[in-house]
């Protein structure tokens, strides 16, 4: 399914579910929101890659794939992140591509600040410019819109959002130390879990809290790879680690919090 958004890219979700035609609960997971944090879809491709490849031999990836529906959407902001290919100068562009408004030359809305979610008030700016800039109004932009209507028309079915970001290796908000000590322990970096003025900072607006206030009851953020030495220029040799950490952070996650605090055993296929 795609999505046309400003300039000449399209909006994708995947969904790579054992589609058995009977209503099944359902993740949202999207990547790519902020247009220089490659390594998230990077993550959202090897997500999907791992479903595929291991529902047939993972006992808990073939309860979630029999159970679940997953929609997948690896680069949210698709205009911003081709933009960030052009050259080094582009490399570190955060926002999406939008035409500026009426008296500014700044293109781009911060989509991680533009959501129907305390909008406005704390950790954003007005200035069209700046790069937290959320928008002359809540989901202004094409991309949040196509959110909030796919996934607002879906808040019977979704119960699980996730929304994947780097850096600084956090889990937002307590999605437990049962994640974080997994994601840690694949490759001995260390994630903490807690909420963003504990751990990051205050921020309004996030598709995050906004999937929380429509209802839906699992909503989190991952911020990846890594406490800022690299930052959002990952090194190459390091996408593989990232993907396999959040793989069993998303993972431990979907199972603990959702398959077996969600659903009876008896609702198990």
């Amino acid at each position: 399914v795609g999505h046309k958004v400003y300039h000449f890219a399209w909006m994708h979700f995947y969904s790579p579910s054992n589609f058995s035609g009977r209503q099944k609960k359902a993740v949202w997971m999207d990547c790519g929101i902020h247009a220089r944090e490659w390594i998230a879809p990077a993550f959202c491709q090897w997500f999907v890659k791992k479903i595929v490849l291991t529902y047939r031999t993972d006992e808990k990836i073939k309860q979630m794939v029999q159970n679940l529906d997953f929609y997948v959407t690896p680069v949210l902001n698709i205009d911003g992140y081709i933009y960030t290919w052009i050259n080094e100068s582009t490399r570190l562009w955060r926002k999406s591509r939008s035409p500026p408004p009426v008296g500014c030359t700044c293109h781009g809305v911060d989509l991680s600040r533009n959501f129907y979610a305390n909008w406005g008030t704390v950790g954003v700016s007005t200035d069209c410019c700046s790069n937290t800039y959320c928008g002359q109004s809540p989901v202004s932009e094409k991309e949040s819109q196509a959110v909030a209507e796919f996934v607002g028309n879906r808040t019977a079915e979704i119960i699980c959002f996730l929304t994947i970001h780097s850096y600084g290796q956090v889990l937002l908000p307590y999605v437990g130390l049962a994640a974080a000590k997994v994601m840690t322990a694949v490759h001995r970096m260390e994630y903490e879990a807690g909420t963003p003025p504990e751990i990051l900072y205050e921020f309004s607006g996030s598709s995050q809290d906004w999937a929380r206030l429509i209802g839906i009851p699992f909503s989190y953020t991952f911020e990846l790879r890594d406490k800022a030495e690299f930052g959002f220029l990952l090194p190459e040799e390091q996408i593989q680690p990232a993907c396999e950490e959040a793989y069993a952070g998303a993972r431990v996650t979907i199972w603990v919090s959702i398959l077996t605090s969600y659903f009876i055993t008896s609702a198990l296929v």
